[in-house]
């Protein structure tokens, strides 16, 4: 197994210092998919500086076991050296609070109730109770109160929301994404780049996921191990991980296979789940709002209504579960995994590309800009298609007139002339309709570029450039391989 070691996070710790540093009650909101590093966060940041405060974590018990826990964790907080009956408990929740303000009153604390959403679902007046808590006697003490959970769904309702007890008075919110493909470099210091872009694929950027892995195995031997009938967790997750947000999951999953499949557009996806267009749009609504599948645009039509918009599965671990592993459920219970390994092994070379490399490219160029790295400006990064024709990164700069174009390439042969070739051409269709544009190609190859491609690439350009165009002009060529961008990412990250 990983050796479970706490990396990044640096802006999120850099925020639980600066709520702790304040002289006044703070309330602060945490929440994010399931397993994320939300728990790994706060007690890392409580041990670090072995600051004086309190986590207790609910658990899906009765709502007289949860209140018992609690009023247990107080008792021994406040006094450790006496021994707590087993039996005891605060005869309400406000009592319960009411002493931990009492007890916040003589100095600094810090009280991290983690999964709260346990607490609002046997106990739906539990929020309530906690705002009149905080109102008359927690906001006037010197206790730091952090909520945390992973139900997004509950969380966004009750807590969130405008019309939520809580509203209005946290000091601080915090949805806690996945771990960047950056931080894969110092938690896999054994894996090259593109192991660690395969293990991105598989199991995105979740932590927990990554610690269970073993760095002396090769990625598809650590996938076989998982898979193995005694490995059940991976096809659990999937059913866990949506339950956060649904109670009868089966036309979700027919949606996210249908997506995972590469059926994009809203036909598409009813017709093979089939279910009727209203129906299917109410279930990918709540998959977006969960953060599991995304609606993209060509970025010619960002912020527009565009008919042209196509769904993704942006949950790097649902999307490889379901393109990969829902089909092999009963091969894999009666442990035939060779095929499936088989299977995913030939297909996943082109999964990457379409996917995790594609991501990563975008991310590069963003970066690349936003650190005055690149030669022109971007202010927004996406992809242009039309039916028949598809540019994988285009990055825009209005101000500028910048035009950004460029393909990926995940293969084991170095990309060829052809492929810059490929993308001029395709340029006049891929450009804004209106203005005059300068365009900056660049192209992005996991495993570089042939000598004569290396040595043309700059004259193709200028071939184009000479030639009168419409409303475009190139002006120079970038190319990228893995190599690069990893070292990018990762010196941007840690910058």
């Amino acid at each position: 197994m990983a050796k479970s070691t706490f990396i990044g996070r640096q802006k999120e710790l850099e925020l639980l210092d600066s709520l702790w540093s304040l002289p006044r009650a703070t309330l602060l909101i945490l929440y994010g998919r399931r397993r994320v590093g939300k728990t790994r966060l706060l007690t890392h940041w409580l041990n670090r500086d072995q600051k004086y405060g309190l986590y207790w974590m609910a658990e899906a018990t009765s709502a007289l076991e949860q209140l018992r826990s609690f009023s247990q964790a107080i008792i021994h907080f406040i006094d450790p050296e006496s021994p707590t009956p087993e039996d005891f408990t605060y005869s309400t929740w406000e009592q319960a609070l009411r002493q931990v303000a009492l007890h916040a009153e003589k100095e600094r604390m810090v009280l991290f109730i983690n999964e709260v959403t346990y607490l609002m679902d046997v106990n739906p007046g539990f929020i309530g109770t906690l705002q009149k808590a905080w109102d008359h006697w927690l906001s006037d003490s010197n206790l730091m109160l952090a909520l945390s959970g992973s139900q997004m769904g509950l969380m966004q309702k009750k807590i969130l929301a405008y019309d939520a007890p809580l509203y209005g008075r946290d000091t601080a919110q915090v949805r806690l994404s996945p771990m960047p493909f950056s931080a894969t470099k110092k938690f896999f210091p054994n894996y090259g780049a593109a192991d660690r872009a395969a293990i991105y694929t598989m199991w995105g950027g979740v932590p927990a996921y990554w610690e269970r892995l073993d760095h002396d195995l090769s990625v598809m031997e650590n996938l076989q191990r998982q898979l193995m009938p005694y490995q059940s967790w991976m096809i659990d997750e999937s059913r866990t991980l949506l339950q956060d947000f649904i109670t009868e999951p089966h036309n979700y999953v027919a949606v996210l296979r249908a997506i995972a499949d590469g059926l994009q557009s809203l036909g598409e996806i009813s017709e093979r789940a089939g279910l009727s267009g209203n129906h299917t749009s109410f279930y990918l609504s709540v998959l977006r709002d969960a953060g599991f599948v995304q609606r993209e645009v060509p970025i010619s039509q960002l912020g527009q209504d565009s008919r042209r918009g196509r769904y993704f599965v942006v949950d790097p671990f649902l999307r490889f579960y379901y393109r990969f592993l829902a089909a092999f459920q009963s091969k894999l219970a009666l442990g035939q995994q060779q095929q499936t390994i088989h299977a995913i092994e030939e297909a996943l070379p082109q999964f990457i590309e379409a996917n995790t490399w594609q991501e990563l490219s975008h991310t590069w160029l963003l970066e690349a800009s936003a650190n005055g790295e690149f030669a022109v400006p971007v202010e927004n990064v996406g992809s242009e298609w039309k039916r028949n024709f598809m540019v994988d990164v285009v990055g825009l700069d209005k101000k500028s007139k910048s035009v950004v174009l460029g393909d990926c390439f995940w293969r084991e042969e170095p990309a060829g002339l052809e492929s810059i070739q490929d993308l001029v051409r395709k340029t006049g269709s891929a450009m804004p309709d209106n203005d005059e544009w300068n365009v900056y190609y660049v192209i992005f190859s996991a495993s570089g570029w042939t000598a004569e491609a290396e040595e043309k690439a700059q004259s193709i350009i200028d071939a184009a450039a000479s030639r009168r165009r419409r409303n475009w002009r190139p002006v120079g060529i970038r190319l990228v391989d893995l190599k690069t961008l990893d070292d990018d990412l990762d010196r941007w990250a840690n910058g």
